[in-house]
């Protein structure tokens, strides 16, 4: 019996190359966004492509929509095995800016949205007494936090958080709660960001933002969305199930943190 995996914001950018990596990987695919045109292309690709695809429109920022969510996949597939809460969304503002339309907007889809995904796939990974994987989007930005980036970095601190705490209360169910996190990828949110910082500084050009953090890159290239589904792919895999808690690293050579291990 295939596997079932949810991977939100799965219409475009990076959740669309988690999406398709674990299709190929040989899971069902339950495709969420809430850009119901972009993610009616995007199911009918992949079943033109030949994957087990289905789509569901709603609003990860919402409790009950993610409950929906959950209960959809499972009517349409059986069972869920894996969920990847990828939905999320930026920001570009100094800090001295910041308001409270920026605050809750960020924190409701990044932080309450992979909360609500933690819960609904939880708790239906305890009703089926099977085990389970949860794989949660951070973010370089949740290793460190950067200028004009506060709201966006300090969202991705808090799933971060979120990880590690559900991953010590679900551990005794064999449910894993993991995240990844990428760096600078050739995205529509990197694009964003970009045109952004551009506005704020009236030194800089198009790309010149996005050049600048890229070349910073030991490894020498930008992210693609590949590179990030890779590591999905693996933490979606019966070969992490001895990892949980850990918000990992993907960005090429970017962001470096020393873990002290006491013995």
């Amino acid at each position: 019996m295939s596997k079932t995996a949810i991977i939100t914001g799965s219409a475009g950018g990076l959740g669309k190359g988690i999406a398709e990596r674990l299709a190929n990987d040989g899971f069902n695919v339950v495709l969420q966004d809430i850009n119901e045109a972009l993610l009616l292309e995007t199911e009918k690709e992949f079943k033109e492509k030949g994957y087990q695809a289905v789509a569901f429109k709603s609003d990860v920022s919402k409790k009950k929509e993610q409950e929906e969510l959950v209960q959809f996949a499972v009517t349409e597939f059986g069972q869920l095995d894996v969920m990847v809460n990828n939905a999320g969304v930026d920001a570009v503002t100094p800090i001295l800016e910041i308001d409270e339309d920026e605050l809750s907007k960020l924190f409701n889809i990044n932080v309450f949205g992979t909360l609500f995904g933690i819960q609904a796939a939880a708790n239906q990974f305890i009703k089926q007494k099977s085990k389970g994987k949860i794989i949660n989007a951070c973010s370089i930005a949740g290793h460190e936090s950067y200028e004009v980036l506060g709201t966006y970095s300090a969202t991705k601190h808090s799933v971060r958080s979120f990880t590690q705490t559900a991953a010590k209360e679900l551990a005794d169910k064999g449910i894993t709660v993991n995240a990844y996190c990428p760096g600078v990828a050739k995205t529509e949110m990197w694009d964003r960001i970009d045109e952004e910082m551009v506005k704020l500084d009236d030194s800089l050009e198009i790309g010149d933002a996005f050049e600048a953090f890229s070349s910073e890159i030991k490894l020498g290239r930008y992210q693609e969305p590949s590179d990030v589904a890779n590591l999905v792919s693996f933490l979606a895999s019966k070969d992490s199930d001895y990892i949980t808690g850990q918000s990992i690293l993907t960005d090429g050579g970017l962001v470096y943190r020393l873990s002290l291990i006491h013995i």
